[in-house]
């Protein structure tokens, strides 16, 4: 127990979080196969949770509450679903809405299930000197505050890329595993407290 912190209510196994913080999920990016051809006009009609404009985009917009997640499905049967907060409840929506595609009379599989991205957040509750950070780590930093307010941080390993705020708040994408999300911040964890903005 000598190892672990609580943050909020759950305890951080300190030997896998050394910062004693555990970034958050937020968004999970999926894509699935349905292996079958799609009438997205069909789709459309028959299906309540589901809107089709042709002109603007060439996928079904289908949304389920349960969990609230989005799925666009094209013609080709390549299905992509976002939203969800965890690997499990991506996989289990879009699980949900290849069975919709069932009920609706099409041979809908599930093939190649992947997880395609995974979107983190958190905050290490200190303000951050971004200029010096940019300064120090020119060569994956990019930051332009008139054009954004974050410094932009292009890790190579893992490759992720993180959001760092002047408040202190960080987010953290493209991982495919969330393993990549926790080790891509404790790399950057010490970093971020060289960096630390001395209160006044």
């Amino acid at each position: 127990m000598a190892d672990q912190v609580l943050e909020g209510s759950q305890p951080v196994d300190l030997t896998k979080h050394p910062s004693g913080i555990v970034p958050t999920l937020q968004n999970i990016v999926s894509t699935v196969n349905l292996d079958c051809k799609l009438d997205l006009k069909a789709i459309a009609l028959q299906a309540r949770n589901a809107e089709y404009n042709p002109k603007r985009f060439a996928a079904v917009i289908m949304r389920i509450r349960e969990p609230k997640t989005t799925a666009l499905i094209f013609a080709s049967g390549k299905m992509v679903c976002t939203g969800a907060k965890s690997e499990q409840q991506s996989k289990l929506a879009a699980r949900k809405y290849a069975r919709i595609i069932q009920k609706l009379g099409f041979p809908a599989k599930f093939k190649d299930f992947k997880i395609q991205n995974i979107v983190g957040s958190c905050d290490v509750k200190f303000p951050i000197r971004l200029e010096g950070l940019a300064y120090s780590h020119g060569a994956f930093s990019s930051y332009e505050p008139e054009l954004f307010p974050g410094l932009i941080y292009r890790m190579k390993q893992p490759k992720i890329v993180l959001l760092i705020f002047v408040s202190g708040k960080i987010v953290l994408t493209g991982a495919k595993v969330r393993d990549e999300t926790y080790t891509a911040f404790e790399n950057i964890y010490p970093v971020l407290t060289e960096f630390r903005k001395n209160q006044q």
